[in-house]
């Protein structure tokens, strides 16, 4: 059972994208969990207040799959494939986390100081959900898409803008991890 909990080797997972990758392609598909969050928008009425859910949501169906996908896919690899241990950091890096007030760094793969629920219900953790999220849905649509599909399917598509938005992404958590945690924290 231990070999079943293990991550899957890269010869394993990698092959599996690009199966993925190819049947898309193949389908005239594209992958993106941006374009998902678009279709919900969509579906739930968005397009009354802003004309870039004004499209037809029906033909994108396929993507509330790849929604549903991940969320069964989830809950199946953590609750039937998982070992539940955590990652493992490299002790500098728990050092560093310690530094800025984490307290339990590398004990969990969801710090509490971020999203436990006093952490989310105060004025300071409100304001980094609603400034986060607003960040994250411009640099989404400002960019053309998210990490996953500019990453994942624009890369082996060979997109340049793709190569720039991912290079952009490396660089924006480089100065988020080095320059902007330690002011928030």
């Amino acid at each position: 059972m231990d070999s079943i909990l293990q991550p899957w080797p890269w010869y394993v997972s990698g092959p599996l994208i690009a199966s993925v990758l190819f049947l898309l392609v193949y389908f005239g598909k594209t992958f993106g969990m941006s374009s998902n969050l678009r279709t919900l928008c969509a579906l739930g009425g968005a397009g009354k207040f802003a004309d870039f859910f004004k499209f037809d949501w029906k033909a994108q169906r396929w993507n509330l799959i790849v929604v549903m996908g991940a969320i069964i896919g989830g809950f199946i690899a953590v609750r039937f494939l998982s070992d539940h241990s955590v990652i493992a950091l490299s002790p500098e890096t728990v050092s560093d986390l310690g530094a800025l007030g984490f307290q339990n760094a590398g004990t969990s793969l969801m710090p509490a100081e971020i999203y436990g629920l006093e952490a989310v219900l105060n004025t300071k953790g409100l304001s980094i959900l609603i400034i986060a999220g607003f960040l994250v849905g411009f640099g989404t649509r400002y960019a053309g898409g998210c990490t996953s599909g500019h990453a994942i399917t624009g890369l082996s598509n060979l997109q340049w803008p793709s190569l720039i938005a991912v290079i952009g992404f490396f660089i924006g958590g480089l100065l988020m991890t080095h320059f902007l945690l330690p002011l928030i924290f």
